[in-house]
């Protein structure tokens, strides 16, 4: 039989939760967060560690050519934030990624952090290997995975690899991968407004109407609780798609490069102060 037990979350709301159901948090940014001034998405990801409890973070380097030079950075940024039990983790081949030492080490940390870099690498040498078993593992035991810009993009179960910005959305333009799967039933996008990347996820849902689209601008991140919500943090916006309600459109091979036609798509765009249930495609007010 498994045990059960009410929890308050922060909405002013009460769940029931299982052991089973249990999972950790996801913080995922949009890239260019701060990290010399307010840092207020790195601060809520120490906090969500609970340094307190002695929490050991891992630095994962994986998608960045210069993981020394990386590394360095956010272990200095993350040691003034006041964590002390710090590793930086350069995982740069599958042999890396199937090692039994490296897995257990993830296993036993309360955080990941992803840094940025090229998303692809991090796929390639992780997908399917005990580093990527043990990822979610750690995150069904309550750990905290966070990742930045291509760390960002990896969280979803299917990933925009490559795609047309600041262009007008075309059918099959878009090319996009399997992910790390740490976040079902979204497709993530990073530096989204400063780099006008709505156009490419509006392709991603359109040939994917059953995934939720979210796009997040840089210095802004979604901090997503055990219970399928988010909430946003930082400076700028998260553009939500819902592709649920489409009613029609052009997506096919025929005409490739022809621009996307879609209707009925729901959008939102969301500050701090709001955060969005998964399960139920809603809007929720925080303050």
């Amino acid at each position: 039989m498994v045990s059960a037990f009410l929890c308050k979350k922060g909405l002013n709301r009460w769940w029931l939760f299982t052991i089973e159901d249990e999972k950790g948090f996801l913080i995922v940014i949009g890239g260019a967060e701060d990290k010399y001034g307010e840092t207020e998405i790195l601060k809520n990801v120490v906090q969500t560690i609970n340094i307190n409890n002695n929490g050991k973070l891992l630095i994962l380097t994986t998608a960045t050519e210069k993981p020394q030079e990386v590394g360095k950075e956010y272990k200095t940024v993350f040691e003034r934030l006041g964590i002390t039990n710090i590793e930086v983790l350069d995982i740069n081949t599958r042999d890396d990624a199937n090692s039994v030492n490296n897995a257990d080490n993830i296993r036993n940390s309360s955080g990941i952090f992803f840094t940025g870099g090229d998303q692809l690498r991090i796929t390639s040498i992780i997908g399917g290997t005990e580093t990527f078993k043990a990822l979610h593992d750690m995150q069904k035991k309550g750990g905290v995975i966070a990742g930045t810009s291509a760390g960002a993009s990896v969280m979803s179960a299917t990933m925009i690899v490559d795609g047309n910005s600041n262009d007008p959305a075309r059918k099959c333009t878009l090319k996009m991968a399997p992910g790390l799967g740490l976040l079902k039933e979204a497709i993530i996008d990073q530096h989204f407004d400063q780099r006008g990347r709505i156009g490419r996820l509006l392709c991603g849902v359109a040939e994917n109407p059953h995934m939720l689209g979210v796009g997040i601008d840089e210095d802004t991140a979604i901090k997503v609780y055990p219970d399928a919500h988010f909430e946003i943090i930082g400076t700028n916006a998260v553009t939500i798609i819902d592709g649920k309600s489409i009613k029609s459109s052009n997506v096919s091979e025929l005409k490739p490069d022809e621009i996307l036609a879609i209707s009925n798509v729901t959008l939102h765009v969301l500050p701090k102060g709001y955060g969005f249930n998964i399960t139920d495609r809603k809007v929720i007010r925080l303050h």
